[in-house]
């Protein structure tokens, strides 16, 4: 079976579809994954990246989608820094729209027996269905996405009418990341998967001892926000953490963080290192708010407190709330007070390794290769194509 992963560029989308990539190569299947400028980070998992519309540039489309035909979405999506899902996803499907030729070209050449996709790509989904072959929605995290996927494909129905698709899918095969018990509103849906952590290769510095000698948490706020919104954050973390009986470990990949200063005894930047290995020698955590990066201290089963600043950082921010699981705060909110709750608190800790024993208890990647096995055995329905 050939399967072709895609996604858009970046490694919060990209990231979460390796685990599932590598368990099907290694039951000896034939993988590759197909992206726009930026989605080149994938290749240090070992997986082929086929490149597509070169010179193609995301953010840059999505700006200028919003300024030329969508002015109102695009207000709303700056206004809440893309936390206004219904006014980003469809500017996002626009971008779809212009690499729309570019991805159903490049799935013809590969010819693929199932597509795997990331919801914000629904180009890869025009791409199967203009080829007749499945596809599987991949999601990535607690974010409920039917909703999001219907706005994404009325906007994309002139592209799809245009490659021979007379009718949009209506029905997703999706894989759902999500512990059910965190769940919005428990809506659950598709195919339970295990959200298993990748981030990236290599060890953990041995200047890292595992296990940590005294509570340590591990830092980090992802790899855009802080080179578009500045340090302000980090540096609220820091000078909280000057106060704290624990150490704290930045794990700010290429970030220049000279701007702070020097750094409290107790904090150390280590520049790249892998969280969900991090995570295993630490008592809590802090970060942003991404998908996989919550994913990851639900599976080591520590509290977090997360920061989300735009996108679908606070839906996940809330889930893990409303779960018991960790906290949620703005900048202005932490303070030595905030992590010292954070390292302590029983109740916090307690739902914590309860969602760890329930995400342990979901499907491993290895074991849906039976059902998309059988699902790439399909063919698409002519009258869905025309």
């Amino acid at each position: 079976m050939r399967v072709l992963f895609a996604g858009a560029p970046g490694i919060g989308h990209l990231f979460p579809l390796v685990p599932l990539a590598r368990a099907l190569r290694g039951l000896g299947h034939e993988v590759a994954v197909a992206s726009m400028d930026g989605g080149e980070a994938v290749v240090a998992s070992g997986l082929p990246f086929l490149p597509l519309a070169p010179g193609v540039d995301w953010r840059t489309e999505i700006r200028k989608a919003g300024r030329d035909l969508r002015p109102d979405l695009l207000r709303r999506v700056v206004a809440s820094n893309a936390a206004d899902r219904e006014a980003f996803v469809p500017l996002a499907a626009l971008v779809n729209t212009v690499v729309a030729d570019a991805t159903v070209e490049l799935a013809a050449r590969w010819r693929p027996d199932l597509v795997v996709y990331e919801y914000l790509f629904p180009a890869a989904l025009l791409a199967a269905t203009s080829l007749g072959v499945p596809a599987v929605q991949h999601d990535l995290g607690v974010a409920r996405t039917p909703a999001l996927r219907a706005l994404m494909l009325t906007e994309m129905a002139d592209a799809f009418a245009r490659h021979g698709v007379g009718r949009l899918p209506q029905d997703a095969a999706t894989l759902d990341l999500c512990p059910p018990s965190m769940a919005a509103g428990g809506q659950r849906y598709g195919w339970p998967m295990r959200p298993v952590a990748y981030s990236g290769e290599g060890e953990l510095p041995l200047s890292l001892p595992s296990p940590a000698r005294r509570p340590r948490v591990a830092v980090t706020l992802g790899t855009v926000a802080p080179k578009l919104d500045g340090l302000s954050r980090i540096e609220r973390v820091v000078e909280a953490a000057a106060r704290v009986d624990a150490d704290f470990v930045l794990a700010t990949g290429d970030l220049d963080l000279g701007a702070l200063g020097p750094l409290p005894a107790n904090v150390r930047p280590y520049g790249w290192v892998p969280w969900r290995a991090l995570l295993d020698t630490c008592t809590a955590a802090v970060h942003h708010g991404g998908s996989g990066t919550a994913l990851g201290a639900l599976d080591a089963g520590v509290p977090q407190l997360l920061l989300p600043d735009g996108s679908d950082r606070f839906v996940t921010a809330d889930a893990v709330r409303d779960r018991g699981a960790g906290l949620s705060a703005t900048a202005a909110e932490v303070d030595a007070d905030l992590l010292n709750h954070l390292l302590t608190d029983p109740a916090l800790r307690r739902a914590a390794r309860e969602v760890r024993t329930e995400i342990a208890t979901l499907p491993a990647p290895a074991s849906l290769e039976p059902r998309l096995t059988a699902l790439a055995s399909r063919t698409v329905p002519a009258g869905q194509r025309s």
